[in-house]
């Protein structure tokens, strides 16, 4: 048998719907809306055995730099930045600067990051954007403890 999206027993495991975990302040999630969207979160306290997921389209430059301020996880984390152009997938479309341990990198390429845990990271700043960012974050533990997010 087939199921649609979500339907049958394992259909718990599909996710197609945002439950926004609403991090940071009001002020934080306002500014936040002017220059990304949110597609879906999961995490244990949306599906039950998880580990966090985070994903969103950049599509303007935020009237806050940097965005995220430098921080660290107890858990590793795998963050990604991809251009939305069909010709050339590695153009990212996009000056991204982001930190490392305090070394800056400005990102021009579609880019995947590894954060061991314990690692300074993640002072983002996003110079330009010509054409929508793909973001996501991948966190391996349970949940986010929304250190970015302030």
């Amino acid at each position: 048998m087939i199921y649609n999206n979500t339907e049958g027993s394992m259909g718990k495991y599909i996710l197609q719907e945002l439950h926004d975990p609403h991090m940071g302040t009001p002020e934080f999630q306002e500014m936040y809306k002017k220059f990304s969207h949110r597609i879906l979160w999961i995490d244990d306290n949306v599906v039950p055995g998880s580990f966090q997921m985070n994903t969103a389209w950049y599509y303007a430059v935020p009237e806050k730099d940097p965005v995220f301020e430098e921080h660290q996880h107890d858990d590793d984390e795998i963050i990604g930045f991809f251009g939305s152009n069909p010709d050339d997938p590695y153009d990212l479309g996009a000056e991204i600067l982001v930190t490392l341990d305090g070394e800056e990198h400005l990102l021009t390429r579609s880019s995947l990051i590894f954060c061991p845990a314990g690692m300074k990271h993640m002072r983002l700043s996003i110079k330009r954007i010509d054409r929508p960012v793909f973001h996501f974050s991948v966190v391996t533990g349970a949940e986010y403890n929304g250190a970015a997010y302030k």
